[in-house]
């Protein structure tokens, strides 16, 4: 029953105003607890990389504004179980007991760590805690002190398909993802969907070639990042769809050198708001969907949940929003908002 009651609250925090269209929450809503300490671990990549730790840093430091809450965040020296879990211990040593990891891989850390912290409470996102082992060995718990949290991503990449076709016509489009795992291939899979659809109900004539779709392996080689979208480009393709982290600001640079010397080159950005990062003259970005439609990830544009559904063992799943505020192309892909996520949950044990 306390699980169910927390989705709920979450849903309606979402929907009623914490998020909402032109809400702005209720009275009160900054007198909780102020002795809370939220720390983050981050996974590769920084609090400033444009994707997950981003984010979820800037989430968190929402909630430092309005909840009054203590923040911290922990750079681990690795992307290993032991180093996750050495900076969850030290978190939770300076009684840092809400602790927000960033990314599937934490699953086993937190597999472990909900265990051994039974006083903490652990937020996961796009993953699940499990040992790590597959087959009959697998094992998969979220313990009553975890919340997994995943999104929609397909949702969000059809919904970008359509927009970067309308605006485009005609003409090819790329993908860039980082590593290929289940939520950066679903931005893919809506992606190439949406195109579809336009191209069959909207007259646009868009293509997307089996090499114009690269999955890099990483989510922190900007200059990988650069050099696939430099090839991409030179093969005819106006715009990339990038769902990659640090490889996607590659690729933004590259489409800024090129729009810099007059060549058409366009960004589909997503995670955080990338428009300021594509500007390249004046006020001139090369994020394609932003510069029309304000369609990057906007953590503070008015928009109202069409759905956070709740599954059990404390997972979520998050669909992506309609807009009613800005119209039809106000498509906002918030499949990873995850500022307002970490920001809501707070409130739900908080108040």
């Amino acid at each position: 029953m306390k699980k169910k009651l927390i989705a709920l609250t979450l849903a309606a925090l979402m929907v009623t105003g914490l998020v909402g269209c032109g809400g702005k929450g209720n009275e009160g809503e900054g007198e909780a607890k102020k002795d809370l300490k939220v720390g983050m671990v981050t996974d590769a990549g920084t609090i400033d990389d444009k994707s997950f730790n981003q984010g979820t840093w800037e989430g968190i430091e929402k909630a430092k504004a309005d909840l009054k809450i203590e923040s911290n965040y922990l750079k681990p020296a690795g992307t290993t179980e032991a180093d996750y879990m050495k900076e969850i211990g030290n978190l939770f040593d300076t009684d840092y007991k809400f602790i927000v990891t960033p990314g599937f891989k934490f699953e086993t850390a937190i597999f472990q760590a909900q265990d051994k912290y039974p006083d903490a409470k652990f937020v996961i996102i796009d993953g699940a805690p499990n040992n790590g082992k597959t087959g009959a060995d697998r094992v998969e718990k979220v313990g009553d002190n975890s919340v997994a949290v995943y999104f929609a991503e397909q949702e969000a990449g059809f919904l970008v398909g359509v927009a970067a076709s309308v605006q485009l016509k005609e003409g090819d489009l790329g993908f860039i993802g980082g590593m290929e795992i289940p939520s950066v291939q679903k931005f893919n899979w809506g992606f190439q969907q949406g195109v579809k659809y336009a191209n069959e109900n909207l007259g646009t004539k868009m293509n997307i070639k089996a090499e114009n779709v690269v999955y890099q392996g990483s989510f922190d080689n900007v200059a990988a990042g650069q050099q696939l979208a430099a090839t991409m480009f030179d093969n005819g393709v106006k715009a990339i769809f990038t769902a990659a982290g640090g490889v996607g600001v590659g690729a933004i640079n590259e489409a800024k050198t090129r729009a810099t010397a007059g060549k058409e080159a366009w960004i589909v950005g997503v995670d955080v708001d990338q428009y300021a990062d594509g500007i390249y003259k004046d006020d001139k970005s090369i994020i394609l969907i932003n510069f029309i439609f304000s369609f990057i990830i906007r953590y503070d544009i008015l928009y109202t949940m069409r759905g956070v559904n709740y599954e059990n063992n404390n997972k979520f799943t998050i669909t992506s929003p309609s807009l009613d505020c800005l119209g039809f192309y106000q498509f906002i892909d918030t499949t990873h908002f995850v500022l307002n996520i970490i920001w809501v949950y707070l409130m739900t044990i908080l108040l």
